[in-house]
């Protein structure tokens, strides 16, 4: 999946501009900020194209478990990340909001142009 690879890319361009540019003290807790959000979107597009393709009327069943996992998983990401890890919370937190919400409109996106969401 092309897609797949342009997000990867895409966050990875930035996550080093905003790092090597602007922000070099907290390349470590950019980084961290970028990588649930990126894995958690590249796992739901590819699961969502693959239940479209065996099945359109799977895709919403399988949308809610996905996003009862998101939600456990991105709590224990955040708690091990700021908890255990002791990074830096504002960079951390500005990183993965910001990645998070860029992602979920990219993944609206794609998830619109297979035909998973009409408007």
């Amino acid at each position: 999946m092309k897609t797949v690879w342009y997000i990867t890319i895409g966050c990875v361009i930035s996550w080093l501009l905003v790092s090597i540019g602007f922000l070099r003290e907290s390349t470590v807790e950019i980084l961290l900020g970028m990588i649930a959000p990126l894995a958690i979107t590249i796992a739901t597009l590819i699961l969502v194209e693959r239940a479209n393709k065996r099945d359109p009327r799977e895709v919403t069943p399988m949308m809610i478990k996905a996003f009862i996992a998101k939600i456990v998983l991105v709590g224990a990401y955040v708690a091990i990340v700021l908890g255990i890890l002791s990074v830096q919370a504002k960079p951390f937190i500005a990183s993965f909001t910001t990645y998070f919400l860029g992602l979920y409109f990219v993944e609206f996106l794609c998830l619109r142009r297979i035909g998973c969401i009409t408007t």
